[in-house]
């Protein structure tokens, strides 16, 4: 089975994009779901116990942690370690099932895949790519997103420019689907004559 890593910056479309492949029969792991489920469950303690009063009735309240964290490298490092290793654990279980299901391709939607290195777990990197102006107007029609919020998550994401450059494919959501879909059957072909490379 090859595993492609699809990523991209925030507001390039790569939500819809997982959709798609989706859509196609690929199996698909999204990572910010999985982080979801994790502060619903088994993270919630380790969050508390690392960042007191971020949680409400065993869950983590994502809008207090995000305030906590998201000016504060530190604190953003300690919520890395907690998470990333149960996240691990949840995709190797995904990619497991997806193998033991017969699929010949699977998607690990990771938002910040170069940034974690995770382009060493996947035999293919598919890059989700707009121009500045569509990225900018996606995100600020965001609720509560403002242009210092954007700034901030921006500055912690790998330049759009240097991903394409490291991707092995790229998908460019400016025209609508229909060209998103042309596209992804393309790489799905492309990805079922590929040979495993993953670390």
């Amino acid at each position: 089975m090859i595993t492609l890593g699809l990523t991209g910056s925030i507001g390039m479309g790569k939500s819809t994009t997982a959709k798609l492949f989706a859509e196609a029969g690929v199996p698909v792991y999204d990572a910010d779901a999985a982080v979801h489920m994790l502060y619903e469950g088994e993270a919630a303690p380790a969050i508390e116990a690392a960042f007191p009063g971020t949680t409400v009735a065993g869950k983590v309240d994502r809008n207090e942690l995000s305030a906590r964290v998201v000016h504060d490298p530190a604190a953003m490092k300690r919520l890395e370690e907690i998470v990333h290793p149960m996240l691990g654990a949840s995709r190797q279980k995904f990619l497991h099932d997806a193998e033991q299901s017969g699929a010949p391709v699977a998607v690990v939607d990771v938002p910040l895949l170069f940034e974690t290195g995770g382009e060493k777990r996947v035999d293919a990197v598919v890059v989700v790519t707009t121009t500045p102006e569509i990225q900018r107007q996606r995100i600020l029609e965001r609720p509560n997103m403002t242009d210092e919020k954007l700034n901030a998550i921006l500055a912690r994401q790998m330049p759009d420019a240097e991903k394409r450059k490291r991707a092995n494919f790229v998908v460019d959501t400016s025209h609508g689907l229909d060209p998103v879909r042309a596209r992804i059957r393309d790489i799905l072909v492309e990805a079922a004559k590929m040979a495993p490379r993953r670390s």
